[in-house]
């Protein structure tokens, strides 16, 4: 863990710029094109490619040495921003249109590529504490990019806006090449990949076939992805019907009481792991997701102001609870098929979100934002509800002591099977 707090740093300024520019280039969309279908049509083939560019992205860090596709991914969304802010504007909307492709793909590739290094970076006893400082550092920089947006567009132009952008991936791109971390297993990182095309796809398959459970928690994660769109769409509308003279001023409470609780929970998970030395597996995944969108719901409901900043302070704290146990519980997987796991993550979180603004929007045309939230958090409760039932009647524990895969002792080496004690 010694260079691993200058890499959250890093990784906490480069999600800065990314919240950042995601709100200013929306804004920037609109400004220019004066067209609220331009603005969404940026959104749109962003959110595209980061849907198509998970499946790519697992292949890529199954292949290549991921702490360079990180690197590479900060400078290449740098660059693209250098060249949005020199080109002359009648050049500008075509390159908008570029740069959400290149956004959203180098986005999703760094993120595939950090998830999946996380065990070799900090070893596997100590990747949940670490998942939970990414997680802090990210929630942290979305509330500080999501806060300076405004301010920096409306005092600074977007000039300074896209300077900023590129100044936060530059850093974080020099952070990762200096930081002497290994981000792929001592196998692979002396031998190289060795497996063939052909070997690659049958390991997939066979994690496919042999990962039940891990493809619930995606196909949970995706349903999430419905939820989360559906309280990001409704909280404008439901802060406007709240205080229609300061519409932002619930929704920046909302966010920074959010924030709070996912700070607390990384807090309370990390002591937990370091005293039993256990990482909650799937049960408590399941428990954590429907307390999640169990506190979004009530959230929207109307109730007294210190029982809804008490919902968003549980809800916060379930969302991040979840999301470090869930990320955790991938990182069991052996290092080889790791990356194409997280791959398939990623585009299945995004399918989710993507498909839930649509939605979202949707319905909100005729429903309450209650309703809306209602519905697609319900959705997200009733599969989880699902998997504890299978739980319950499999009898089986939710993950080994310690969090690791069965056939890996704790320093995350192969051991022998009972079956292959005998041999075949």
């Amino acid at each position: 863990m010694r260079y691993f707090r200058l890499l959250v740093a890093g990784n906490g300024i480069s999600a800065y710029g990314s919240y950042l520019n995601m709100v200013a280039l929306n804004v920037f969309v609109y400004d220019i094109t004066r067209s609220a279908l331009a603005a969404g049509l940026f959104m749109a083939v962003r959110l595209a490619t980061s849907v198509v560019s998970g499946v790519v992205s697992g292949r890529l860090v199954s292949t290549y040495d991921r702490k360079r596709l990180m690197v590479g991914a900060d400078l290449c969304q740098a660059v693209a921003l250098c060249a949005l802010l020199l080109a002359p504007d009648g050049a500008r909307v075509a390159l908008l249109y570029a740069l959400a492709v290149v956004a959203g793909g180098c986005s999703t590739l760094s993120q595939v590529a950090l998830r999946s290094s996380i065990p070799e970076i900090v070893g596997t006893e100590q990747r949940t504490r670490a998942n939970g400082l990414l997680v802090t550092g990210r929630s942290l920089a979305m509330i500080a990019g999501f806060a300076s947006s405004g301010v920096v567009v409306a005092r600074l132009g977007y000039s300074a806006a896209l300077v900023l952008d590129i100044a936060s991936f530059l850093v974080s791109a020099t952070v990762l090449s200096l930081l002497p971390v290994r981000t792929r297993a001592a196998r692979d990182a002396d031998t190289g990949p060795a497996r063939s095309p052909a070997a690659a796809r049958w390991a997939t398959r066979t994690l496919l076939g042999t990962a039940p459970l891990l493809m619930a928690m995606i196909a949970i994660r995706a349903v999430d992805g419905l939820g989360s769109s559906s309280h990001n769409v409704a909280l404008p509308v439901h802060s406007a019907e709240l205080d229609p003279g300061h519409p932002a001023t619930f929704i920046s409470q909302f966010w920074a009481t959010w924030a709070i609780g996912n700070i607390v929970a990384q807090h309370l998970l990390g002591r937990f792991v370091r005293a039993t030395g256990r990482t909650p597996g799937e049960r408590a995944f399941a428990l954590g997701a429907c307390v999640m969108s169990a506190g979004f719901i009530v959230v929207f409901s109307g109730l007294p102001t210190a029982v809804t900043i008490v919902a968003a302070l549980v809800a916060g704290a379930a969302d991040g609870f979840t999301e470090t146990v869930y990320v955790s519980r991938l990182q069991t997987a052996p290092d080889d098929q790791r990356g194409r796991l997280f791959g398939l993550s990623a585009s299945a979180e995004n399918t989710g979100f993507g498909l839930g603004m649509l939605l979202s929007g949707a319905l909100l045309e005729a429903f309450s934002p209650l309703r809306v939230v209602a519905l697609l958090h319900g959705l997200a409760i009733a599969l989880c509800l699902v998997l504890l039932l299978v739980l319950t009647a499999r009898g089986r524990t939710p993950a080994p002591p310690g969090g690791e895969p069965p056939g890996r002792d704790p320093a995350g080496r192969d051991v022998p099977t009972a079956t292959e004690g005998h041999g075949r």
